[in-house]
């Protein structure tokens, strides 16, 4: 059974036991978070898709660490003495781990 998530205006297909990196969340490693925005579930050959969500269905995991992604470089130069910029940036992510994918029954 794995789902499709919706999370920091990104899309993620999860399983049961998958660590996903997503945008900074609330909680301290070791907290739980649910995901409440699921868009399609299938199980088997059985697929549930939402308009835009599905009711009744959620995603538990727990946070497993925060951290930071690569640094990002935007440079601009152009052909004058002394006209250049340059900006950098970090943006902040969260390990999360799958621990369920649950469906109410019905």
């Amino acid at each position: 059974m794995f789902a499709v998530i919706k999370t920091g205006g990104k899309q993620y297909s999860v399983a049961a036991d998958d660590v996903i990196t997503v945008m900074t969340l609330p909680g301290q490693p070791g907290d739980s978070v649910t995901f409440e925005n699921v868009l399609m579930l299938v199980d088997g050959e059985a697929a549930k898709f939402g308009a835009p969500f599905l009711e009744g269905v959620e995603v538990k995991g727990t946070i497993v660490d925060h951290k930071r992604g690569p640094k990002v470089h935007a440079f601009k130069k152009r052909r004058r003495q002394n006209s250049k910029r340059k900006r950098g940036h970090r943006q902040d992510l969260t390990l999360v781990k799958i621990t369920e994918v649950s469906a109410a029954q019905g």
